[in-house]
Parts: structure tokens; C-alpha cells; sequence
């Protein structure tokens, strides 16, 4: 039953996202016959440009978070090597160049004990990289130029599926931005949730960390954001932190 509910309000949210730019692309439709001068013409054009872009980016992420949970469960875990897959994250994101300037650095703390494996998990290579880049991306779209977006490695303890202490990883994600207002910080993972004041409207689907979540919890693991404090009071920016078991 709690399946079946969750796929009711999975659907209910995917046809309240979809109606909005369809509205606004059937309004433009209709409304361009009609246009009397180049200039409103060229403008509808626009709008319906925009909407179909938003509707592709929604129907790719809604595709993507609909077939997750059968893809986990049907995929064999893996040792995946953290080190590595965070070197190959900032690397790309230091050499594609925007116009913002903002730099990425990795800080990885020592591994332990000689001979110990560092920094493996089980799960999926891909997946876990695709919320490493989610949430470097979210730190970049937040960042005021030429910031700088910090990411570390480290051990933690956390709690396994069953509530019980285990041994695992984290990894923390830090940006000089505005930070994650207080009444946000667990809606920011709910399904289609977006709060980018100054960003155009419909350039983002809110799936994103929800997504994340989802792939984080299907490892074992936990994903949370809160805001680091100022050495003069107020907030220095955002910080998300992953936790994952550490493979035994």
C-alpha cells in the first residue's frame, strides 16, 4: 500500500509540474496566427522555445528518478574507490571554463592505518558520481564569481540501514553562497522543490537532490545540507554532506 501511494503522489507531482509549461506553450500556440508584427511574433517564438526545453528537462529527470529504484535493486554492487571518482569529478569541473571563475579544490584526510584500503564504498560508480557532480553543480549555480567551491574526504562514523554505529565516509561539499534558508533545509530534497530567486524561470526541475537522496539511501547512506557559520556572525555559505558504510 505504501507503494502504491507513493506512486500516486509521484504521478500527482509529475502532471502538476507538466501542466505548467504546456499551459503557457498552448497559450503561446494559439496566440501566434494571430500576432500582427515581427517583434511578437519573434517573442512567442521564444516562449514556446523555452517551453519545449523545460519539458525535455523535466521529462529526462522524471524518467530518470521513475526507473532509479528498479535500476539499484537490479544492478550488483561494486567496490567503488571515492578517491578516485572525486579526482575525476573536480578535474572536469576545473577544466570547464565559465564566465563565473569559480575553482574547485579536494581535500582528502589521511587514509589510516598502513595497507588499509581508503576510501571504498559499494555501490554503483555511476550513480554516486552523478550526485557528487549534482551537488558540485548546485554549489557552482549558488557561488558569487570567482569563488572558490571546496570538497573533502573523510572518515565518519554514522548509522547503518538497521539504526546500528558503523564505520563510513563522508563527503562535504562547501560553497561561499548564499546559504540554504533555515525553513528549506529538508525541502530542498523533496520532489520538483527549486528556490533560485535569481534564476530564469523553468532552468531547473527541482529533481535534482531529490534524485540524490534517492541514490544516497538506496547505498545505505544519508545526505543532508545546513549552512557553516561566519566568523562574524551570519552564514558563510551552504554545506551538504554525504555519509556512506564503508565497505567491509
Amino acid at each position: 500500500y505504501n507503494r502504491i501511494e507513493a506512486i500516486e503522489s509521484f504521478a500527482a507531482d509529475v502532471a502538476h509540474e507538466l501542466k505548467n509549461p504546456l499551459t503557457s506553450l498552448r497559450s503561446a500556440v494559439e496566440t501566434l496566427p494571430i500576432a500582427r508584427t515581427e517583434e511578437s511574433r519573434g517573442r512567442l517564438l521564444d516562449v514556446i522555445q523555452h517551453d519545449v526545453k523545460r519539458l525535455d528537462r523535466l521529462i529526462t529527470d522524471i524518467s530518470d528518478a521513475s526507473r532509479l529504484d528498479a535500476e539499484m535493486a537490479r544492478l550488483d554492487l561494486e567496490p567503488v574507490d571515492l578517491t578516485r571518482l572525486l579526482h575525476a569529478v573536480v578535474d572536469y569541473a576545473n577544466e570547464v571554463k565559465r564566465d563565473d571563475g569559480v575553482s574547485f579544490s579536494l581535500d582528502i584526510a589521511p587514509a589510516g592505518e598502513a595497507g588499509q584500503r581508503a576510501y571504498v564504498v559499494l555501490g554503483h560508480d555511476s550513480r554516486l558520481g552523478q550526485v557528487v557532480n549534482n551537488l558540485v553543480d548546485n554549489a557552482r549555480s549558488f557561488s558569487p564569481k570567482g569563488a572558490s567551491v571546496r570538497l573533502a574526504l573523510r572518515r565518519a562514523r554514522g548509522l547503518d540501514r538497521r539504526g546500528a554505529p558503523c564505520e563510513g565516509v563522508e563527503i562535504v561539499v562547501d560553497d561561499d553562497g548564499p546559504g540554504v534558508p533555515e525553513e528549506a533545509v529538508e525541502r530542498i530534497f523533496e520532489r520538483f522543490y527549486t528556490d533560485r530567486p535569481d534564476q530564469g524561470f523553468g532552468q531547473n526541475s527541482g529533481l535534482g537532490l531529490s534524485i540524490s537522496r534517492q541514490i544516497i539511501e538506496a547505498h545505505g547512506g544519508c545526505v543532508k545540507a545546513t549552512n557553516r557559520a561566519a566568523p562574524s556572525g551570519g552564514i558563510a555559505g551552504a554545506r551538504f554532506v554525504v555519509w556512506l558504510p564503508e565497505r567491509k
